[in-house]
């Protein structure tokens, strides 16, 4: 994992521990002050309007459920859509690697006949079809350079930038414009 990486990853989590906390503090302190809102106001309220007193109660405690359950909603599609994200790094990271292999295993001229060498091609041959022959493969003998496997690590890398692009606009809310 790329230092950047390793440092927003260590920054997402700093701040969504922040959020989780700060959800606490408000979601305690607005259970707080409606307690003691309504403690207040029913203690001196007139009769004729221990009614009206009632409804705004019930109207600051809903709006207080209400808050509360949206933020653990958003909170459980961040955590949800960071473990998935974690998933696509890993099948990414194997991806790459076996690219990066192939890549080695042609630039070295590994014999064709190898089991170790055709499992990697059975593996890879999929992920490199679509980049087959898009650019010459210059040889030397049993050696060659597959530009098109460089290529087609270029284009993984930015479906995954693309991937995890969508994971964080679920993950993270938008607060400034």
């Amino acid at each position: 994992m790329p230092l950047s990486e390793d440092v927003e990853t260590n920054s997402v989590l700093l701040d969504e521990e922040r959020r989780q906390a700060s959800h606490q503090e408000v979601k305690a302190s607005v259970d707080d002050d409606v307690n003691s809102s309504i403690k207040r106001e029913s203690a001196r309220v007139e009769p004729e309007e221990s009614a009206e007193v009632a409804e705004v109660a019930h109207q600051l405690r809903q709006k207080s459920v209400r808050e509360a359950v949206g933020t653990e909603r958003e909170l459980g599609r961040g955590r949800a859509a960071a473990r998935i994200s974690q998933v696509v790094d890993y099948v990414f990271y194997l991806i790459y690697g076996l690219i990066a292999l192939e890549f080695m295993l042609g630039l070295m001229g590994a014999r064709a006949g190898n089991g170790f060498v055709q499992f990697i091609g059975a593996v890879t041959g999929p992920l490199l079809a679509p980049f087959e022959r898009i650019v010459g493969t210059p040889s030397s003998g049993g050696f060659q350079v597959h530009i098109s496997y460089l290529f087609a690590l270029v284009v993984y890398v930015l479906i995954h930038l693309a991937i995890n692009g969508a994971f964080r606009l679920v993950a993270h809310r938008k607060v400034t414009v």
